[in-house]
């Protein structure tokens, strides 16, 4: 497991172009400096949006960038960057508010495998979520790895770490919003519930699943139908499932009742 990032002091890496291209097209991550391998057709963009920015540009050799990211899939550029800040339930309530649609939230209950984290925000944000709420103990955080994972989503899509899951279920309920826990043992199909209101899907990690005591929170759970010998999908796979229920359900328009006229 990687450690859990968050503290807006603490630098950590940033590799790959896509990933980097987006940091700097959507400027929610401050990057602090930028290394590139040459700066030939392949990086000139990235190298001119840099400088853009007042972002210092040093060119180092292989070996340099090998010693950083010994996976050696850094393509040639990496960024020293401050962990992104993480948001509040507030300020994702209003972001729904201001866009004038019911909250379409995302829990993820001890998520801990990084590109798995990566992979659900990388689904979340093509669903038009509002929000994403991870645990701030024995769950990833935002990572250079998760950023990689997420493909540039993670700028686009905000992330509150939470001390307390059960109380932040209780919190979110006392705003209007209904909780489905999607569980393997659950009755009922999440084909057989309305998500065009205000959501909260909350989703289990790697092993466990939901815990128990976060699973007594819900308003209700349903499950995906599984037809093989496996029980239960990959936690991201299981969240694009779902979500995506959620995007027919509301319509193509973003925030209309399933049925209505879109434009």
């Amino acid at each position: 497991m990687a450690p859990a990032a968050g503290n807006a002091d603490q630098a950590e890496l940033l590799y790959g172009l896509h990933a980097i291209r987006e940091a700097l097209r959507a400027g929610a991550r401050p990057l602090q400096r930028l290394l590139v391998q040459r700066t030939d057709r392949q990086f000139a963009e990235i190298v001119q949006q840099a400088k853009a920015k007042r972002i210092p540009v040093h060119i180092e050799p292989p070996a340099a960038f090998d010693r950083l990211v010994p996976s050696g899939k850094h393509q040639g550029v990496i960024a020293f960057v401050a962990a992104k800040a993480y948001s509040s339930t507030e300020a994702i309530l209003e972001r729904a508010c201001l866009r004038g649609e019911p909250p379409l939230l995302v829990i993820l209950d001890g998520v801990e495998d990084p590109h798995n984290l990566g992979a659900v925000l990388r689904t979340a944000e093509g669903a038009g979520v509002h929000g994403v709420f991870i645990p701030e103990r024995r769950a990833a955080g935002l990572t250079s790895v998760v950023a990689k994972a997420s493909a540039g989503a993670i700028d686009h899509i905000p992330v509150a770490r939470v001390t307390n899951t059960s109380r932040l279920l209780e919190s979110l309920k006392t705003a209007g919003v209904w909780i489905y826990g999607v569980e393997p043992s659950a009755t009922k199909l999440f084909t057989d519930v309305d998500l065009r209101g205000p959501v909260g899907l909350v989703f289990g990690g790697e092993g466990m699943g939901i815990r128990p005591g976060v699973l007594q929170h819900c308003d209700e759970r349903i499950h995906i139908p599984m037809k093989g010998h496996v029980q239960s999908l990959n936690v991201s796979a299981s969240a694009a499932v779902v979500l995506f229920e959620a995007v027919r359900q509301r319509g193509l328009a973003g925030g209309q009742k399933a049925g209505s006229s879109g434009s």
